[in-house]
């Protein structure tokens, strides 16, 4: 099976991001669901910084900063088909 990456991210508003991955399918994830695990995600909860995010490392990641990003795989397997 070929590596799924990501190929576009937006943001939407209350932490969610629409991420489309390169076959195409699209999924919802709430960022939020990593603030109680992941104390440095709390940043995010500020929309200007939120907003910045971007497709990283060839699709493998998103981030909005270097120590402040998601992996592919966690996109895929925690966000929601649309």
């Amino acid at each position: 099976m070929q590596h799924i990456k990501v190929k576009n991210v937006t943001p939407l508003k209350n932490t969610e991001l629409l991420v489309e991955f390169s076959n195409s399918i699209k999924k919802k994830y709430d960022v939020s669901q990593l603030f109680t695990q992941f104390p440095h995600y709390v940043a995010l909860q500020s929309e200007p910084l939120f907003n910045t995010v971007q497709v990283d490392c060839g699709g493998a990641a998103i981030a909005w900063t270097p120590e402040i990003d998601i992996s592919e795989c966690e996109l895929w397997e925690n966000g929601i088909n649309i």
